[in-house]
């Protein structure tokens, strides 16, 4: 089943043209990496696939859902309560983890889902239990982001994400903040998860990850999808001139 369908989707600020035609469909249980220079538009494509950012054409359905339909070349999106709805069918975790700094652990992975999703409490609290222990963090509902390391508060943004039950989860660059012995920490959650066909699409610089974990490798630069396939076709035997310069540069 297709869970994301994006089709020409242009985006510009000013004179700037960000992404210049993106077209890619995501199926339940997939995991595609997305790799590509600094200001090739990875980033803001995620953005627009999560409505942060505002599509300028294109059109972009969730489970065949369409938020986003071209109309004459403009980007028209649903009414606000469909719109609610498809958000509730990704999660997004950012490269800076973006947790609340006043709440606990506890507090950061059950509030949206009590005060958002009006799920039952104690419901809500055990599945966030189950979350923590899941991340490895056992022992640390009660503790604070700023007495958190760095893989500790994404681990426990990977859960607060993960509490919302979505259908897919998007992750912007997640070991970007991160020293490499920390990263090591968030990529075993993120490989564990793939192992449980968790649907996701990861913006990262993590070759080797992308290599082992994706099962399809997008490789974006100046604004365009430049080729996509298998992570072996792709890393290993790049067709494009600009894939093989961009590779050659991250060994």
């Amino acid at each position: 089943m297709k869970l994301l369908e994006i089709s020409h989707l242009k985006k510009s600020f000013g004179d700037l043209n960000v992404l210049r035609d993106i077209s890619m469909s995501v199926s339940e249980g997939e995991v595609v990496a997305i790799l590509g220079p600094s200001g090739s538009g990875k980033s803001t494509f995620l953005r627009c696939a999560t409505m942060l950012e505002t599509m300028d054409s294109g059109s972009m359905a969730y489970v065949g859902d369409y938020a986003v339909q071209d109309v004459d070349g403009k980007a028209v999106y649903a009414d606000k309560a469909t719109l609610h709805k498809l958000k509730n069918t990704f999660g997004l975790v950012f490269q800076n983890f973006n947790l609340f700094p006043h709440y606990s652990v506890m507090k950061n992975i059950c509030d949206a889902p009590i005060s958002v999703q009006k799920r039952n409490k104690a419901e809500v609290e055990a599945e966030a239990k189950e979350l923590i222990k899941k991340v490895g963090l056992e022992g640390k509902e009660d503790y604070y982001p700023c007495q958190l390391s760095g893989g500790q508060q994404q681990r426990v943004a990977i859960a607060r994400a993960l509490a919302m039950n979505p259908k897919m989860i998007f992750f912007d660059e997640p070991t970007s903040a991160l020293d490499p012995e920390i990263t090591a920490e968030v990529l075993k959650v993120l490989r564990q998860l793939a192992e449980e066909k968790m649907t996701m699409i990861i913006v990262t610089h993590e070759i080797d990850f992308a290599r082992k974990v994706a099962d399809r490798v997008v490789f974006m630069d100046q604004g365009l999808i430049v080729e996509e396939g298998r992570p072996e076709d792709i890393i290993d035997n790049p067709s494009n001139e600009r894939t093989r310069a961009f590779l050659q540069k991250m060994k």
